[in-house]
């Protein structure tokens, strides 16, 4: 047996009636409030990744509800492409999005599409700068160490120590060489003379004492 469901009261059913209409009307005036498309601009870049804000086009508001948006992007020679990247939200404000995702050095032409809550489009070329590397914090040369009072101070540097070396004896000079073996010769000669000078004395004698 089959049971039919019981009708609504006619009072409760002559507002659910009333309310449906009621609720249509009040979800088309917010649509039609902020329009039927996104407005959509890209602001640049922050350290590569690209950055824009989306807005409901007809009053400016910034969206509320999570934007489905895709990113791509070209190079100015066509020979390298980036994307397709997902807009994520941003912290400049309510109406600032951004990429997780970062664009190497270059000049890009950056492409955003849009899909929810709405349609929406924007392209614009994008300069990435390249960065340069930090400076060294340290020098390579030593500072000269600062005394209390501030001033710098300077170190007076010290001699090597002087290699002990042995001590030379004096050596004998030429001349003195030579002036002493010309004393010894001449000792000798004179010696020599004085013996053949006794010798002649004696050989006379002797002479003379032979009969």
């Amino acid at each position: 047996m089959t049971t039919r469901p019981r009708p609504l009261p006619f009072p409760a059913a002559l507002g659910l009636a009333l309310l449906l209409p009621v609720q249509a009307v009040a979800l088309a005036g917010a649509a039609h409030a902020h329009g039927d498309t996104l407005k959509v601009v890209i602001t640049g870049q922050q350290a590569g990744r690209v950055t824009a804000d989306v807005t409901w086009e007809n009053d400016g508001d910034a969206v509320e509800e999570a934007v489905a948006a895709t990113v791509n992007a070209v190079s100015a020679d066509g020979a390298r492409t980036a994307g397709p990247w997902r807009l994520v939200r941003g912290t400049g404000g309510a109406a600032t999005w951004t990429t997780a995702e970062a664009l190497p050095p270059g000049t890009w032409t950056v492409t955003v599409d849009a899909g929810f809550p709405s349609l929406g489009h924007a392209q614009r070329e994008v300069a990435v700068p390249v960065v340069d590397p930090a400076p060294p914090t340290a020098s390579s040369g030593a500072s000269p160490a600062a005394s209390p009072s501030g001033a710098p101070v300077t170190t007076t540097p010290q001699a090597p120590p002087a290699s002990a070396t042995p001590s030379a004896s004096p050596a004998t000079s030429p001349a003195s060489d030579s002036g002493t073996a010309g004393w010894w010769t001449t000792a000798g000669v004179a010696g020599i003379a004085l013996v053949g000078a006794a010798a002649g004395i004696l050989l006379r004698r002797r002479r003379l004492r032979r009969p």
